[in-house]
C-alpha cells in the first residue's frame, strides 16, 4: 500500500492549524513505519500533562465529530486521525491538534 492510498490528499482540520511539517510527514509515512506520537492531555479545566506513545503507522483519515454546527460553531466538525498499532498489538488512534508531534523512528 502506498502512502497516497493511506493518507487523504488534502489534510485539513476544520478549526485547527496544523504544522505544515507534520502534514508533510503524514504524506510521507507508509503503513508499517514506526512512529512516536507526542501530545498534551488536558486535565480538568486548567491543567495538562505530556503524553507519548510509539507504534506502527497504519493510516490517516478523518473523524467527523460534534452534534450540530448551529449549537457550537467553534466545535471541531472534522479532525485528522492517525491510526497505529502499539507494540502489544493494540490498535490505537489519535486525533491531531496544533500541539501534536509525530516523529518517525529509525531502525
Amino acid at each position: 500500500m502506498s502512502a497516497a492510498s493511506s493518507t487523504p490528499h488534502d489534510l485539513r482540520s476544520a478549526t485547527r492549524t496544523l504544522d505544515p511539517a507534520l502534514i508533510k510527514l503524514l504524506h510521507e509515512l507508509k503503513p508499517g513505519d514506526r512512529i512516536r506520537v507526542k501530545q498534551r492531555v488536558r486535565v480538568g479545566s486548567s491543567g495538562e500533562w505530556p503524553a507519548e506513545t510509539e507504534g506502527t503507522f497504519r493510516s490517516v483519515n478523518y473523524l467527523a465529530t460534534g452534534l450540530a454546527t448551529d449549537r457550537a460553531p467553534e466545535d471541531d466538525i472534522v479532525v485528522i486521525t492517525v491510526h497505529f498499532a502499539k507494540k502489544n498489538g493494540e490498535l490505537s488512534s489519535i486525533t491531531l491538534d496544533e500541539h501534536s508531534k509525530i516523529e518517525p523512528i529509525k531502525g
